[in-house]
């Protein structure tokens, strides 16, 4: 029998990439947690924690396998906070302006049995130097506000990109190698097939 499988997230790009894996949840339940960072925490424990306290923070019935992630962008060993303002989002990309950074996206995965396992993939994304014109223009189309790093990748600021090294998925929300190797080990079955 397939295991239901829930997605603890709102999130309608990672609805999105679990679909090009084949996974389709049977249910959706936004998480609600604190994700202020602790102090002196490290941008990839920060990630890693933070995917699974998502995934505990829904109620999972007996034979559900849940599924949770977290996307966080650090320059360095610094955590940037997500764009929930269009001043907070200027200054991430400004600060993000022909440099490199790290996109870290973590997934936890619990199995039928509760046990959570998580894996993280780190990507390294290095954008153009960008104008105070080209900031302004993205901030007014909309995309990146509430992003983490304040951009969408899979949007107008992938023509920024001039280095990606890791995981183009998991920059947009959600690591598919490391989600599928998640769910095998989970016992799901199929995942990535097309039929």
């Amino acid at each position: 029998m397939k295991p239901s499988i829930v997605l603890a997230s709102t999130s309608a790009r990672r609805r999105d990439l679990l679909a090009r894996i084949s996974i389709v949840p049977d249910r959706i339940v936004g998480p609600h947690i604190d994700e202020t960072p602790r102090k002196g925490e490290l941008p990839r424990v920060y990630a890693l924690r933070l995917a699974e306290e998502k995934a505990r923070a829904v109620d999972r019935a007996d034979g559900e396998v849940v599924i949770a992630g977290d996307t966080t962008i650090a320059c360095g060993r610094a955590i940037l906070p997500p764009a929930e303002t269009v001043e907070i989002q200027r200054a991430l990309l400004r600060r993000l302006s022909g440099r490199r950074h790290h996109a870290l996206s973590a997934v936890c995965v619990i199995d039928a049995a509760g046990k959570a396992r998580a894996r993280i993939a780190d990507t390294i994304v290095a954008f153009k130097r960008l104008t105070e014109a080209e900031i302004e223009d993205y901030i007014a189309c909309g995309e990146g506000l509430g992003k983490a790093g304040g951009y969408a990748i899979q949007g107008r600021a992938e023509a920024w990109v001039r280095f990606l090294s890791g995981s183009h998925s998991g920059v947009i929300g959600l690591p598919l190698y490391e989600t599928r190797a998640l769910l095998e080990t989970a016992g799901v079955r199929g995942v990535g097939a097309h039929g």
